[in-house]
């Protein structure tokens, strides 16, 4: 494959997630209030892009609530530093069995629900970008299973794009790039089509060199691309995903950590990012021209 490096880079910072990360760090987010500080300080570092997940202030346990991804929306917006908003549309979607043996009832931490109530936060949010989950998949450990049907998907897909915002596809193996270029050829997502490659996340694609080129290789060249990996290896993936003609994601979602032993701040892995892109020669890009590359609407 001849080489194809990016030299007009945006990076995606997904400040929070919903992994048990709160309680192991402290500079991961809770509340609405330090979501969209974390936003802001990703965007004053050189994220163009600001992925969002919502926590109970509280217990920093993940949550759905619309008031709480509402308040982080407002925030980010009155804020004086522009981002991209991109709000997930992920959650609603966790199947978890209740043991090998007795897989009925399902474990109480289930949190399975319709399209539409999956997708009613981006209604009231109106973000410029949301997620969508490409797939189903055992992830991580024990008895959980991420669920996201073919057609779920197609009804999210088509939400998406009737409401007049920007899939963020992501990918978290093959299969599921597969059945992307199956959304796009049925009209349910719309150019530019915009794609997320999400490594090393247990039990989806390995994100070694030969698993990430093979996915990268199935990209179709006009669709937009960014990569990322979880852990130790997370900020290796800038210059891999640069190198291999894509954009950049990184933040405490996928990795606590900025050097061995010393834990994170979501600015400073943004700062981490951006010396590795512009010092391989490529330029980072910024809201705007981002908003101009996917024909995105601000709110």
């Amino acid at each position: 494959m001849p080489l194809a490096m990016n030299r007009e880079v945006f990076i995606t910072c997904a400040v929070t997630g919903v992994g048990d990360t709160a309680s192991m760090s402290r500079h991961v987010p809770r509340s609405p209030k330090e979501i969209a500080a974390a936003a802001v300080e990703a965007a004053k570092a050189g994220a163009a892009v600001a992925h969002v997940h919502v926590r109970d202030p509280e217990t920093g346990a993940p949550s759905r609530r619309n008031d709480l991804y509402k308040e982080v929306t407002d925030r980010v917006r009155q804020a004086d530093t522009d981002i991209v908003l991109n709000i997930t549309a992920g959650m609603g979607g966790d199947l978890i069995f209740g043991s090998v043996e007795r897989p009925f009832p399902l474990a109480p931490t289930t949190d399975l629900v319709g399209a539409s109530e999956r997708f009613s936060h981006i209604v009231e949010c109106a973000p410029e970008i949301c997620t969508l989950d490409c797939g189903t998949m055992n992830f991580n450990l024990g008895d959980y299973v991420m669920t996201n049907t073919p057609s779920t998907l197609r009804a999210m897909a088509k939400m998406m794009t009737d409401f007049g915002v920007r899939p963020e596809i992501e990918v978290f193996d093959t299969g599921h790039l597969w059945f992307a270029k199956q959304l796009v050829e049925e009209g349910l997502i719309e150019d530019p089509v915009l794609v997320q490659l999400c490594m090393g996340v247990p039990w989806g694609a390995p994100n070694d060199l030969n698993t990430f080129m093979a996915m990268v290789s199935s990209v179709p060249p006009d669709w937009t691309f960014s990569a990322f990996a979880i852990g130790r290896d997370a900020m290796a993936y800038p210059a891999a995903a640069v190198l291999a003609g894509g954009n950049v994601r990184v933040g405490l979602e996928d990795n606590l950590y900025v050097a061995k032993g010393q834990f994170a701040t979501n600015g400073q892995l943004v700062e981490k990012a951006v010396n590795v892109v512009e010092n391989m020669g490529a330029r980072i890009i910024g809201p705007e021209e981002v908003r101009r590359k996917l024909k995105l609407t601000k709110r």
